[in-house]
């Protein structure tokens, strides 16, 4: 079975002061640390687990430039067979539209069964690879899977729905999936897993490599365009009510009142 894992090189603002960019369209992404997308840390383990059952090769592919190296060789060291990085200078400022456009070219000249993605980015979380990628492929598609199993050449997925319900599909292959966080537990990765991948060769492939027309990438080729980004305004900051019970009582059903919580 050949798989492909198509993994996003996010940049880390959890624990970093956000500021925007003088454009206003963007935050300032200097001075961030770059990992690999939590949610296809999930894809790289499903689709590790499905070669060890059934057999098969995974590749990993990303539109990223090449410092995004680190995080392919990551997910080598976690069971993938090979990796490749589509990147141009033209690929820059592509939405998740030309994304899918850029992956879509190069997988079309690639074998393939089973494609996965996590359902969502964790910088834009935007959730929508998964589904463009299958209508452009022109195969059957599902998000939020938290449950694969292949046989006889067919995929049953049980997907989350809302309110803790759950439903189960089945597929012909190939097939794209989103796969949900939870799905599995990614494996460990050993000192001795990255030092066997250090030497391994990792193609960056252009847009000649590619395939892709230039207007489809980019700027030209994407179909969203960024208006502003911005910051939530600060609020009013809390309030500490002092004194007695009585006191604060009292205190705090005069703000209730003034805020309409109370009559």
């Amino acid at each position: 079975m050949d798989i492909i894992v198509c993994v996003k090189w996010a940049p880390d603002t959890s624990e970093a002061d956000v500021v925007i960019d003088k454009e206003g369209r963007d935050i300032k992404k200097d001075d961030l640390d770059y990992d690999i997308n939590d949610w296809d840390r999930f894809a790289i383990e499903e689709a590790v687990q499905i070669k060890e059952k059934v057999g098969g090769k995974v590749t990993l592919v990303s539109v990223a430039p090449e410092d995004a190296e680190e995080m392919l060789r990551e997910g080598l060291a976690r069971g993938a067979d090979e990796a490749f990085n589509l990147w141009d200078d033209s690929f820059e400022g592509s939405d998740g539209y030309a994304v899918a456009s850029i992956l879509t070219a190069f997988i079309k000249t690639r074998p393939f069964d089973l494609v996965l993605t996590g359902t969502q980015a964790d910088d834009d979380c935007a959730g929508q690879l998964g589904g463009m990628l299958a209508a452009m492929l022109d195969v059957p598609g599902v998000t939020l899977a938290h449950k694969i199993s292949i046989q006889n050449g067919r995929v049953e997925v049980i997907r989350e729905l809302e309110g803790g319900l759950s439903e189960s599909l089945e597929m012909d292959l190939p097939a794209v999936i989103s796969v949900a966080t939870g799905l599995n537990e990614p494996r460990f990765v050993s000192i001795r897993a990255v030092r066997k991948v250090a030497g391994m060769e990792i193609p960056v492939v252009d847009r000649e490599g590619v395939g892709i027309d230039e207007s489809k990438v980019g700027g030209r080729g994407s179909r969203t365009r960024v208006e502003k980004v911005f910051l939530p305004p600060e609020g009013e900051g809390a309030e500490i009510i002092q004194g007695s019970a009585e006191e604060a009582a009292a205190r705090l059903a005069e703000i209730l009142k003034e805020k309409g919580g109370i009559a």
